[in-house]
């Protein structure tokens, strides 16, 4: 999976940028949520919980494309 990711020209560090925004986007969802019209409190707690879910996921394949780029670097030395 890591090489298909890989070979789409997808690179660890846009990841690591999407783990990023995920965490703002997180903040913005929950605020306009808590804040916006006839929302509740338990409804915005569920939108910023969604959208937080992502960052770990985002930073995990960061990770591991790190990992792939060093090797794939280390095997072409």
């Amino acid at each position: 999976m890591l090489k298909t990711i890989s070979s789409l020209g997808i690179k660890s560090d846009y990841m690591f940028a999407a783990g990023l925004a995920s965490v703002g986007l997180t903040w913005v969802a929950w605020a306009v949520s808590r804040f916006g019209a006839d929302e509740s409190k338990p409804q915005a707690d569920r939108w910023g919980l969604f959208t937080g879910e992502w960052a770990p996921t985002f930073i995990a394949l960061g990770t591991a494309l790190k990992l792939e780029e060093q090797e794939s670097r280390s095997l072409t030395k």
